[in-house]
């Protein structure tokens, strides 16, 4: 007795719902790699002596005055780039962009901001956001590509102003000590 299996095209829209499995192909497998690669130098690298807690570049950046959290989310928009190639919902880059922007942010703050990325890990989350979504049919259109491709510079702009920020207090209080 042969077993017939059925196929159903994406544009079936029967009452049954559908499971559709994406191939894994060398190219997608190759792309996550890199973000999972990136996501273990930046924020799980080295291990902290005597703990269970991992460092990477991130926090160590961070410790750069003004520029250091600057370098390394430009570094994490890698992985929003990598998002965009394999064509990601946009709102799964959007929830990418707001990670970075929330480790950008609280980044700037000396010391503190430090230890927020070693917790929070946004390169980690990106990495892990981006093979969960990469594994699912949906796709988006050109549409989104002009979204994503605003979320990433409206990301990478945020993360300007902030520095252009924290250079100009350091610039004034450098003057108000220099009396200037």
């Amino acid at each position: 007795m042969a077993h017939q299996v059925e196929f159903s095209s994406a544009q079936d829209t029967g009452s049954k719902p559908r499971v559709h499995v994406l191939p894994r192909d060398e190219a997608r497998e190759h792309l996550l790699a890199i973000a999972d690669l990136l996501a273990k130098v930046m924020d799980t690298t080295v291990r902290i002596p005597g703990t269970s807690w991992y460092i990477g570049l991130d926090p160590l950046l961070g410790l750069i005055p003004g520029i250091g959290d600057a370098i390394a989310n430009l570094i994490g928009t890698i992985i929003l780039g990598l998002a965009t190639r394999l064509q990601l919902p946009r709102i799964v880059v959007a929830r990418m962009s707001l990670n970075l922007l929330i480790n950008g942010t609280i980044g700037v703050i000396p010391i503190f901001g430090d230890f927020f990325s070693v917790w929070f890990r946004s390169h980690t989350r990106n990495a892990a956001l981006l093979r969960e979504a990469a594994m699912r049919p949906d796709r988006e259109t050109a549409v989104d590509w002009f979204y994503v491709s605003g979320i990433i510079g409206g990301t990478v702009a945020t993360l300007i102003l902030a520095i252009a920020v924290v250079v100009w207090l350091v610039f004034k209080l450098w003057t108000m000590i220099a009396g200037g």
